[in-house]
């Protein structure tokens, strides 16, 4: 086994998992990278990639993955897209140059040859218009009959970025937080056989509090828990057919950190393998428990009829 991390940390979103990784990133030993990076487990990133070039391999299936990674890496994740990704900096998180030249080598590894495809006129005039390409570029993916191989590249990928930035801060490992981490552990895992995924869980009540204050979650009460309810579902499926003897994963609840973090820290970071260290980041009850009062009797009641059977296997009790 090697050392202490890489660490991933995820939840249901509104869960604590931003206040974690701050405080895991004022670890001398950990280097926490400072947003989501999306490009592991997001649509057309890393994850797609892996099933595309191998066992989703044809030419035109391998061609999109890697058109839509290109557009995930070039303009999404550099802010220059109208969408929930406007003003992202992936770059900027782990050294500008050391982000296009590993995007570069990476994007190498996995092109077997381009060639320009000709767009023939439109069939109905037998004409082109002047301003039209005459060409389409396709590009011509390697296929990997060792799913390994593949995911050699990734691993090498994700850690000349994340590892080299880690290094630049004088650190030894890292922790990326998406919160979805948790539906995609088991790739995560895949790629990094050593890495630790930390669930931080919080009560459904409050989960969906704070979703209802978000921009960027559904609208309304019945909105907000038609979201939730299949991530719920999806992880309790997930998590019981994991190998606990074989992954490392640790799972904290939000109110026990907020009741006492330093207790709580300290068992944090020996769960996964690190010296304890005070922190500035900290779990504070009133920041917690403030969404206790924030839904109605009627919103908290359809709460508990709708993820009663998440409260429960969650360790919370129906009884709120």
């Amino acid at each position: 086994m090697r050392g202490p991390g890489p660490f991933f940390v995820g939840g249901t979103g509104r869960s604590g998992t931003t206040r974690l990784t701050a405080a895991l990133g004022e670890h001398p030993a950990v280097f926490a990278l400072p947003d989501e990076t999306r490009f592991l487990i997001d649509p057309g990133g890393l994850e797609d990639l892996a099933h595309a070039l191998t066992e989703g391999y044809t030419p035109y299936h391998g061609d999109d993955a890697l058109r839509r990674f290109d557009h995930l890496m070039r303009q999404q994740l550099t802010g220059q897209t109208l969408t929930a990704f406007r003003g992202s900096d992936l770059p900027g998180m782990v050294g500008p140059d050391r982000y296009w030249s590993a995007l570069a080598r990476f994007q190498e590894l996995l092109t077997w040859y381009v060639f320009d495809e000709a767009i023939p006129p439109d069939p109905r005039t037998a004409t082109r218009s002047p301003y039209e390409p005459r060409t389409h570029r396709r590009v011509v993916p390697r296929y990997f009959a060792r799913r390994q191989e593949l995911i050699a590249i990734l691993r090498g990928f994700v850690e000349e970025l994340f590892l080299g930035a880690a290094a630049e801060h004088g650190k030894q490992t890292w922790c990326e937080k998406t919160p979805l981490n948790i539906l995609s552990a088991p790739f995560l895992w895949e790629m990094f056989p050593d890495a630790t995924v930390v669930h931080i869980m919080r009560h459904p009540l409050g989960v969906v509090a704070s979703h209802l204050h978000q921009p960027w979650a559904p609208d309304g009460l019945e909105g907000v828990v038609a979201w939730l309810a299949p991530i719920y579902a999806r992880w309790f499926r997930l998590r019981d057919a994991l190998d606990l003897e074989r992954v490392r994963l640790v799972e904290m609840r939000l109110e026990d950190l907020s009741r006492d973090w330093p207790s709580q820290r300290r068992q944090l970071f020996a769960a996964l393998g690190l010296d304890d260290v005070d922190t500035r980041a900290t779990f504070e009850r009133p920041a917690v428990e403030h969404r206790d009062s924030q839904l109605t009797d009627g919103e908290r009641a359809h709460v508990l009829r709708e993820l009663g059977w998440a409260i429960e296997r969650l360790g919370y009790g129906r009884s709120v």
